[in-house]
């Protein structure tokens, strides 16, 4: 990040400079064994692995992991809360950001919802469908006789269709295979992926409301933002006779000349001119 700064402007500011040390200093006084992020985090990882060593700093681990669009069409970022997907949103807040996301029909290009699918929900999937479990089970729906009975064996995903039989699948590429065939519509894409996201996320939330630790923890991390009241001046009051009085005829024409004489005198340094010129 610091590099970008650097690069967009024709003479840096110092802290420019700095910041990418900073930043790889955050694993030595966060006291972390190792650090995750997405692919974009490669370079100050790397520059973290070769400087902090020989400032006589632990070594520590790096893992990554591809990025995945924004909801919004371009990429994810923090900043924009729209465009992601935190482990702490309720239901509500998934399906608003669901409904809004960009998710064009037939275009699999910088769609976040079906890069949900391929990484995460399917991933989840096929591991809970491999270890048999008995609580969470996979991402399978739509089963009913008028939907097309059940999913075939080794079902990792399905996507129920209005007024269509579901699809179901076991690997991603035929799914976006359909998508692409427009064979799934984009409202039917964001009603499952909204499902599967809230099945995903409820007992993650439920143990967060049960740890008072984890949510003191978040509170440090993540202070809420306090705003500013303002406080708008009172406007004066009409007091005696003119309260609530309308100006005469009389006195809007004389206001109306003062405003028009006003608009029309020269400013001071060209009547200067002006009279100069006259005596001349």
């Amino acid at each position: 990040a610091g590099a970008e700064v650097v690069k967009q402007v024709a003479n840096p500011l110092l802290s420019g400079l700095i910041y990418p040390g900073l930043q790889a200093l955050d694993e030595e006084y966060l006291g972390c064994d190792f650090q995750f992020g997405g692919v974009d985090q490669r370079k100050i990882f790397t520059y973290a692995e070769f400087y902090l060593p020989k400032l006589g700093y632990r070594k520590r681990a790096h893992l990554m992991n591809a990025m995945l669009p924004g909801l919004t069409g371009s990429k994810m970022s923090a900043s924009d809360p729209n465009s992601k997907i935190d482990f702490l949103d309720p239901p509500a807040a998934i399906k608003k950001k669901l409904k809004g996301a960009f998710c064009e029909e037939g275009n699999v290009e910088n769609n976040a919802l079906l890069a949900f699918v391929k990484a995460v929900l399917m991933p989840v999937s096929s591991l809970r469908l491999e270890t048999q479990d008995a609580v969470f089970k996979p991402f399978v729906f739509g089963e009913e006789e008028e939907n097309g009975g059940p999913a075939p064996p080794g079902t990792i995903f399905s996507v129920p269709r209005r007024d269509q039989k579901t699809l179901h699948y076991l690997k991603y590429p035929s799914m976006e295979e359909d998508f692409k065939n427009k064979l799934i519509h984009p409202g039917d894409l964001k009603a499952v992926v909204t499902t599967a996201l809230i099945q995903l996320l409820d007992p993650v939330i439920k143990e967060f409301e049960a740890n008072k630790e984890w949510q003191d923890v978040t509170d440090l991390a993540y202070p809420s933002e306090v705003t500013a009241k303002v406080v708008k001046p009172k406007k004066e009051k009409a007091k005696g006779k003119n309260k609530g009085r309308e100006a005469t005829a009389d006195e809007q024409v004389a206001l109306s000349t003062v405003v028009v004489e006003d608009k029309e005198a020269p400013p001071p340094a060209a009547a200067l001119q002006q009279a100069g010129e006259n005596e001349d």
